[in-house]
């Protein structure tokens, strides 16, 4: 079996920026631990972190108090009233927010007290969009074209002259963002464009989609929980390939032993260990 890795997989910056402050955090073990919401989206990964003496908070059931502890923000950040409440609660905050969820947060503030309505593209689930919400109050999330339309044409029979802007999740596809903005652009053409897409995010993908000109299936190194390895699949389908999504070693499609040549990727929280097991394993089959 010959197995061909993408050009560029695994960790961003952001999230090794992330698990590397929990690690330091967690040298200091005469504080309690906590990550706020789940700090990265790969399952060993965070049994790794549970090891280590983290819990994990929820935003809406937080202990009354936190005080003694040491609570680590994700790369997906959260909103101001979810910051003011640990600090109420007494915890000491590791602020690990990706800089460019930051940047997408600082946006949506800005625009907001300009009077604009955000768009916000994107999965509405997703912490790092409840979190942007939270800056843009009356902001609207949609997750597809048809979403965009119909949303933004309630909103055209509303208020017709409101100013409009969208702000792409950070793991949105171009492709999927292009289509978003052109269905809002049907009732607003003065919509102001943000491109708050990724860099590592966009070229995972980019590389995942040179790799489909080579290999004969791809396999998805990563979590079904992460947004962008979920889009990295949906890549190597749009491209008519076999693709899975592959968590742990042990969990390879029994089918992939009938390709002569295997592509690898693997999501932005996707550990450089967890790649290499899986390497090792497809070359095997």
């Amino acid at each position: 079996m010959r197995v061909i890795r993408a050009r560029v997989l695994g960790f961003c910056a952001g999230v090794r920026r992330t698990v590397d402050l929990a690690r330091e955090a967690a040298k200091e073990r005469r504080t309690r631990l906590f990550t706020m919401g789940p700090l990265i989206h790969n399952g060993r990964a965070l049994r790794e972190l549970e090891e280590a003496g983290f819990s994990v908070l929820d935003e809406d059931g937080l202990p009354e108090t936190l005080a003694g502890s040491v609570t680590v923000i994700r790369a997906h950040g959260v909103g101001p009233a979810a910051r003011g409440e640990l600090l109420r609660r007494g915890t000491k905050i590791i602020d690990a927010t990706c800089p460019k969820v930051r940047g997408s947060q600082m946006k949506a503030l800005a625009l907001s007290r300009k009077g604009f309505t955000v768009f916000i593209a994107g999965e509405k689930d997703h912490g790092e969009v409840r979190g942007i919400r939270m800056f843009a109050p009356g902001s609207l999330v949609v997750e597809n074209g048809e979403e965009a339309f119909e949303t933004a044409k309630a909103l055209f029979s509303r208020d017709g002259a409101v100013k409009t802007a969208i702000i792409g999740q950070t793991t949105i596809s171009g492709a999927e963002y292009r289509v978003i903005c052109a269905a809002i652009r049907r009732f607003f053409p003065a919509l102001a464009v943000y491109d708050t897409i990724c860099g590592a995010t966009a070229a995972r993908q980019e590389a995942l989609a040179g790799l489909c000109d080579e290999a004969d299936a791809l396999v998805i190194a990563g979590d079904p929980a992460s947004s962008n390895t979920r889009r990295l699949l949906a890549v190597a389908k749009g491209h008519a390939k076999p693709a899975w999504i592959v968590s742990d070693a042990s969990c390879l499609p029994p089918e992939l032993g009938s390709f002569g040549t295997v592509g690898l990727s693997a999501g932005t929280s996707t550990p450089d260990v967890l790649i290499g097991e899986i390497e090792r394993a497809i070359a095997l089959l």
